[in-house]
């Protein structure tokens, strides 16, 4: 049987050892990362805003 997967995002007002904490306190263990760079337009240019964090998690338990 597959695992359930979802994605869990760092949010702006987060640390990424707060997100892997809410990730656990959900039932969930990290088993991969992904990053990419979210820009905006400034002056008709782009411009650095943040790096986007995304953790894929599976559940820590069988739950059936």
């Amino acid at each position: 049987m597959g695992k359930k997967q979802i994605w869990y995002e760092v949010q702006e007002n987060e640390s990424i050892e707060d997100c892997l904490a809410r990730m656990q306190q959900d039932g969930f263990m990290a088993i991969g990362r992904k990053e990419e760079p979210l820009f905006h337009i400034v002056d008709g240019e782009p411009a650095f805003l943040r790096q986007k964090i995304q953790f894929k998690a599976i559940p820590t338990q069988d739950t059936e």
